[in-house]
């Protein structure tokens, strides 16, 4: 782990945290990150955190969700600016998808420093756990919980692949799994709540911006498709006697991308299990995990449900049961217009900033309702997120995080 400050030494800079951080749940094969909520990796980022907090003399405290707080004031005081994202990463996933925001985070309140800005509102950095859902299914759960949108219980069930839960993960890694819950109280003291975030698309590049704001995030879900076929022998059992759930599968999958295409919307089987598994068996189970967004809940509505009909006409001519459980689901998010609108202001003083909608989901959307929330998008020239390629040079960070300095003074110290 990265040692942390001297005492009276200056916090580390952008590019230190940086490479620090960088070194963390890297797999060597693939170059990606495996940062899963409540594993050794996700305990090393912890730590980087709170050393990060300590060394710029900030108040540290973990929430009853293993959220982690740095703060500059007294939260109590309520009405506190607050930024930051998460840490943790999907399988192989790229170094800027979370922690960007977070390293962007510590660093505005050091330029803030710099600048001998002086703020009149408590301000915190925050890292948020479990965004990314990688290993119990559910994106979003230290928020979601924050702020009431998963019951504890419900939380506490969660299974990862090898069937331990949430609650046991949390304790081994040594939070209290029975504290869990909302935080109302948490919520109150925050009165706005700016994340920084890697563009996932190339909406940036294209128009040649290093930042823009977030409008709004579309409606987007999680539907597990359960396949249920007959097991038999590759080899020996005719096309023609087989209940073959593989087959419904593959032409749900083609289905949903007709379906998705045909409304302007998107829709992606990412992850399948198949029992049991044999290279010469015929499968018995086929379990396909579908993630859709659009730009509004109808059409949204109207894709999922054409991907489930093709399933299910396809499951018939198969011999195939077909079953759908939606897991997860967040309506439309339209990002608090007039924090929006006082961004892209305080941004847009030599030229208009981009203010633009994404499609995928944050932690600010979950919070949306309970505090007004914003984002900045920093560029993505490559426009792949979720992978190694992902993307942002070093100048358009810097931009980065001088943007998100401006936002914080504008709302804290003004």
């Amino acid at each position: 782990m990265p040692a942390s400050a001297a005492p009276g030494s200056a916090p580390p800079g952008f590019q230190t945290m940086w490479r620090e951080l960088a070194a963390v749940g890297r797999d060597a094969g693939s170059g990606g990150y495996r940062r899963y909520a409540w594993t050794p990796a996700d305990t090393d980022c912890r730590a980087w955190f709170r050393e990060q907090a300590a060394a710029r003399g900030l108040d540290y405290e973990t929430d009853r969700n293993g959220n982690q707080w740095a703060w500059l004031g007294d939260p109590a005081a309520g009405d506190a600016v607050v930024t930051g994202s998460h840490l943790d990463s999907v399988p192989d996933g790229g170094a800027f998808d979370g922690p960007l925001g977070v390293v962007s985070a510590f660093a505005a309140v050091d330029e803030l420093r710099a600048r001998g800005a002086v703020p009149g509102r408590p301000l915190a950095v925050v890292n948020f756990g479990d965004e990314e859902g990688a290993r119990f299914g559910l994106a979003c759960v230290g928020s979601r919980l924050t702020a009431g949108r998963i019951g504890a219980e419900d939380a506490r069930r969660l299974r990862d692949a090898d069937g331990v839960t949430l609650a046991r993960a949390m304790e081994r890694a040594g939070h209290d799994p029975d504290a869990i819950g909302a935080d109302p109280e948490r919520l109150a003291r925050v009165g706005a709540f700016v994340e920084l975030h890697v563009e996932q698309g190339r909406a940036l590049d294209l128009g040649g911006h290093p930042v823009g704001v977030a409008s709004a995030i579309w409606p987007h879900g999680r539907w597990r498709f359960d396949f249920r076929g007959q097991a038999n022998h590759a080899g020996t059992t005719r096309l023609e006697d087989r209940h073959d759930p593989m087959l419904t599968y593959a032409g749900t999958v083609l289905a949903a991308r007709e379906q998705a295409r045909l409304a302007g919307a998107l829709a992606t089987f990412g992850k399948v299990a198949v029992e049991p598994g044999g290279v010469n068996a015929i499968a018995s189970l086929v379990r396909g995990w579908l993630d859709s967004r659009a730009a509004d809940e109808q059409t949204l509505a109207a894709v999922v449900a054409g991907i489930e009909r093709a399933a299910r006409e396809g499951g018939t001519r198969d011999g195939v049961a077909v079953e759908v459980v939606r897991e997860s689901f967040t309506p439309e998010v339209e990002f608090a217009p007039v924090l929006r609108d006082r961004l892209a202001a305080l941004l847009g003083t030599d030229a208009p900033v981009p203010v633009l909608p994404t499609g995928a989901g944050h932690d600010a959307g979950i919070l949306a309702d309970a505090v007004p929330t914003a984002m900045l998008f920093v560029r993505n020239p490559t426009g792949v997120s979720h992978s190694p390629a992902e993307f942002a040079a070093e100048d358009d960070c810097a931009a980065g995080v001088t943007a998100l300095a401006d936002v914080l003074e504008g709302l804290a110290c003004r």
